[in-house]
């Protein structure tokens, strides 16, 4: 296969999947990145459990209503 850096073509690259990762492996540029854990910011609030809840027993009480209509 050529030399997969002069390949303008990204699905020539799908044709040999071992050579992408050995590049990918031997990568200088790749190992001067800095790995980063990234975290999302908003936590879920217990009154969005609490809701879920309430409106469990919305529809349970229109349930009722509508078996006792019957």
């Amino acid at each position: 296969m050529p030399d997969l850096q002069t390949q303008p073509n990204p699905f020539i690259l799908m044709m040999d999947p071992q050579a992408v990762l050995a590049k990918i492996e031997h990568s200088e540029r790749l190992e001067r990145l800095h790995s980063r854990i990234c975290r999302p910011l908003d936590k879920p609030q217990l009154q969005a459990a609490a809701s879920g809840s309430d409106l469990a027993r919305h529809d349970l009480g229109i349930d009722a209503e509508l078996d006792e209509a019957e």
